[in-house]
């Protein structure tokens, strides 16, 4: 039987979504919900509804999880709370300082709702968390070392687009590689947000925008730019398409610990990511997630979740005696 997927909002990851979910037979995707006029989106996938975000209320009994494909700076504070009181949903929410406090306006809605919400999921926050995790509880006296990049950051760029007078956006996030080198050598130095990576920014800026109030934003916006050494270049829209129209990313997390009775040993855990698409990656993430949410549903589970609450094998379609002899 398959799952029944809608997927709310229908940009880079919305597509992204519908392109993971047609990777995975026990999945069904049943509607697209948008703020657009409904008629100007064309799916890949035929015979599916789009509609409008103020109808979604019609679906409460035919989706079985909801994705939420929305952005971290507005969005999605306001919407996972309200779709969480009417479907199991997830959301890739990745905000890292804000993540307490929309966990707990989540968790209400979804508790009172009787349903499960899956945040913050795709691969920082997500993968890297699980990573981090891992390795932290495996080597527990060590220095734990989180890098992206160089890549684009969707929440990043989409923060920037928000500021008044910009029509469009992209932000590169860039390892400082004297840091990755030190900590890769196992040397466990101290490190600073501003020591690990430098961020890049390239703008379009409306006609007439006052540019540099718009730089200004940019590099004290709180959570996303403050902490950092940021470049703001201010390019054309042709410049941008012609440049900047990939959206990969990657990065690394790394975990340097010791071991034995005189901790004479160093041992360093490495796991990396390179992605040609940062959108479909997180996609791919958030839709294995969507099994998993379903199975925590069937189980009787509500509430607020993280990637770092669910079972590992909820995330595969194979049964629990194939993934031991095929994975153990």
């Amino acid at each position: 039987m398959s799952i029944k997927i809608g997927i709310f909002g229908y940009g880079n990851l919305g597509r992204g979504v519908e392109s993971a979910i047609a990777q995975n037979d026990d999945m069904e995707l049943v509607a697209v919900f948008t703020r657009r006029p409904p008629e100007s989106l064309k799916l890949r996938t035929p015979g599916v509804p789009v509609m409008s975000v103020n109808s979604v209320a019609e679906m409460k009994d035919k989706i079985d999880v909801m994705i939420i494909c929305g952005g971290s700076a507005t969005d999605l504070p306001v919407q996972t709370p309200a779709i969480a009181s009417m479907f199991n949903c997830i959301d890739s929410f990745d905000t890292h300082a804000r993540i307490p406090e929309h966990f707990a306006r989540v968790d209400s809605a979804a508790k009172e709702g009787n349903k499960v919400a899956l945040i913050s999921c795709g691969w920082d926050p997500g993968m890297f968390s699980v990573m981090r995790l891992y390795s932290e509880a495996i080597l527990p006296e060590g220095s734990t070392y989180t890098f992206w990049g160089k890549g684009v950051s969707q929440g990043h760029s989409d923060a920037i687009r928000r500021i008044d007078g910009v029509l469009d956006a992209k932000q590169y996030t860039i390892p400082v590689e004297s840091a990755l080198d030190a900590v890769r050598s196992g040397a466990a130095p101290e490190l600073t947000t501003r020591q690990k990576h430098l961020r890049e920014c390239f703008v379009v800026a409306a006609d007439g925008a006052d540019r540099a109030r718009i730089e200004n934003e940019i590099k004290t916006m709180p959570n996303y730019f403050a902490d950092y050494d940021t470049t703001v270049h201010f390019i054309s829209a042709e410049e941008l398409l012609r440049d900047h129209s990939g959206i990969p990313h990657g990065g690394f997390v790394i975990r340097s610990g010791k071991s034995g009775f005189e901790r004479e040993n160093t041992h360093v855990m490495e796991f990396s990511l390179k992605l040609d698409s940062n959108p479909e990656y997180t996609s791919s993430v958030i839709v294995a997630s969507a099994r998993a949410v379903a199975r925590l549903s069937a189980d009787g589970a509500c509430g607020a979740k993280s990637i770092l609450d669910i079972p590992p094998s909820y995330l595969s379609p194979k049964s629990p005696a194939e993934l031991r002899k095929e994975l153990l």
